[in-house]
């Protein structure tokens, strides 16, 4: 397959304007492609891409070159290559709806979609991510190997794998790779299905389940950009990852329990990154599932400030938000400040374990109101135990925080999704009417505010494909386009009814129970019967807690957690 010129020019112009772009010879190592299913601008917004570009590239042996979703065939930027041409092509996911990019880049390439139709001439196929940590099965028909868990745990493992057997036939390196903790190779695995329900068999030397991997010193694995580039979401700071994971047990958030236990990165580190990133961008960017909850965050801020830093933010907790944090922000010309009240009534939030008050999003306001001049929330719609009455609090709520503010006011409105791996994995999916005529209902109603909203048309596709099994994989590979009817379409010829994927789903028909998440089933299917009651969770961890399962003993006792204030 020839290469088109103005790809090629594309990709070196790309490289031209980055620092940090690591450029090996490819003379004795193994080529390894990190592939984003995704534009290049969303992709290097992704700290994953940088963490997982270093960790390859920092392996004996090998050399890792991106590639990301474009019109035409896809290429790596370092070396302008075809994807044929590596050994590995690696996926990092974090969005199910970019698993149509993902197989539509396969086909461009040349690369069958169906790991059954490929061979020895083939690039074996790897990936990682939230999503694929939370429920592989929709990839298990595709892929030759799933990281489950955080890649800092399995990739050195795999890379030396692949260096002493790259010359052995396929199958046998897989059966190494099989056996490494944290990677889910699908072919040793046979499933039978029933309906929804799932049986699973497995060669006698592949573990089942397969256990969650996870980092327990978050300093020993510093994750910062590699790669600066102005042509990224985030081109004018330098990222730096100070928390991973969340004891808050918000019912619907997947990246609070696939990244459990909440750990944090000590100050004294994370202020010799910044010194370090603040030789390329005055801004340093904080990241984490809700920073505010950071406990050093009034020492780490006025450090930052001390080196001239200007600091943004990644989210932020309206019940933990420090005036130190918020000065902070205004110094640095933050210019919008971003919560999320997630849902308008005090009883959904209890419902969903959203554990703050109207007082505290309105206190919140009258802060910001004298500091920035946008102000953004974050709403939910089609939330488990949701009612109309739910969706005029919501309305009533945002009216009162516009008394409040001064500024320009952005409502931001997202369809539920249930998601594999937490409370809510067994709740069904509000009908796509519903979720459209409330949408219409919100737009309308505050037609004076900047109302912004996702497709309901999408979630619905994605609520089916974070709950799917082999199946909705084996559809996803035949399919092209991600229309609503396409994609019914597509599910019928595998004897799947897209409504029946929606629906409640009944506790032993999980596809996903290949995966130990580490929190038990028992402790979120507590979870989910305290959400239907509207009986709220104290955040994690509390003394002698250990209750979901997700802490080990030793972790626990050295004390590397700290409860949100």
């Amino acid at each position: 397959m020839s290469l088109n010129w103005q790809t090629i020019a594309e990709a070196r112009g790309k490289v031209s304007k980055e620092t940090g772009t690591v450029v090996k010879d490819w003379g004795g190592r193994i080529p390894v492609a990190l592939a984003y299913p995704n534009s290049y601008y969303l992709g290097m917004s992704s700290l994953a891409v940088h963490v997982i570009y270093q960790l390859f590239n920092g392996q004996p042996g090998i050399v890792c070159e991106r590639t990301f979703f474009t019109k035409g065939q896809p290429i790596s930027l370092e070396s302008q290559r075809p994807l044929m041409d590596f050994a590995v092509l690696a996926f990092t996911l974090s969005f199910e709806m970019d698993y149509f990019n993902l197989v539509e880049m396969l086909r461009q390439a040349g690369i069958p979609p169906l790991a059954e139709q490929r061979d020895e001439r083939h690039p074996l196929l790897l990936a990682g991510g939230p999503c694929v940590t939370a429920n592989p099965e929709p990839l298990a028909p595709i892929f030759d190997a799933l990281v489950i868990g955080e890649g800092e745990e399995v990739i050195p493992t795999l890379a030396e794998t692949l260096r002493r057997e790259v010359r052995a036939p396929r199958l046998e390196l897989l059966r190494q790779w099989a056996i490494i903790p944290g990677l889910y190779v699908p072919r040793f695995y046979r499933v039978e299905y029933d309906g929804l329900g799932i049986e699973i068999e497995h060669e006698p030397f592949a573990p089942y389940p397969i256990k969650r991997q996870w980092v327990r010193d978050l300093d020993a694995h510093p994750t910062t950009s590699v790669i600066l580039t102005d042509e990224t979401k985030f081109g004018d700071m330098y990222l730096i990852e100070v928390s991973r994971g969340c004891g808050r047990g918000c019912r619907f958030c997947l990246a609070g329990f696939s990244y459990r236990p909440f750990r944090e990165r000590s100050v004294d580190l994370l202020l010799d990154q910044a010194k370090e990133g603040l030789g390329y961008r005055e801004k340093i960017g904080l990241v984490g599932a809700a920073l505010s909850d950071y406990s050093q965050i009034d020492a780490l801020t006025p450090g930052l400030r001390q080196l001239g830093a200007q600091i943004s933010v990644s989210s932020l907790r309206v019940d933990s938000l420090s005036e130190t944090l918020l000065e902070a922000l205004v110094e640095g010309g933050t210019q919008t400040l971003t919560i999320a009240p997630e849902a308008g009534s005090a009883r959904l939030r209890s419902c969903i374990n959203k554990n703050i008050s109207e007082e505290d999003i309105l206190e919140v306001t009258q802060r910001a109101s004298r500091r920035f001049p946008q102000l953004k929330l974050y709403f939910m719609l089609g939330l488990p135990g949701e009612r109309e009455e739910d969706i005029e609090a919501l309305v009533r709520l945002t009216q009162k925080i516009k008394e409040r503010f001064s500024g320009h006011l952005i409502v931001s409105l997202s369809p539920f999704v249930p998601k594999a791996q937490t409370p809510y994995q067994w709740a069904p999916m509000t009908p796509l009417p519903v979720l459209e005529a409330r949408l219409r209902y919100v737009k309308q109603t505050l037609s004076s505010i900047e109302v912004r909203s996702e497709s309901a048309a999408e979630a619905a596709i994605q609520a089916t494909l974070a709950r799917g099994d082999r199946r909705v994989g084996w559809a996803l590979a035949r399919t092209k386009g991600k229309s609503l009817p396409a994609w019914k379409h597509a599910l019928a010829r595998q004897g799947l009814a897209y409504e029946v994927l929606l629906e409640e789903r009944p506790r032993g028909t999980l596809p996903w129970k290949v995966v130990d998440n580490r929190v038990s089933k028992e402790y979120l299917w507590q979870e989910w019967r305290k959400g239907i009651k509207a009986q709220n969770t104290p955040p994690c961890p509390l003394t002698d807690c250990l209750k979901c399962g997700a802490c080990d003993e030793v972790f626990y006792e050295a004390k590397t957690v700290t409860p949100p204030r």
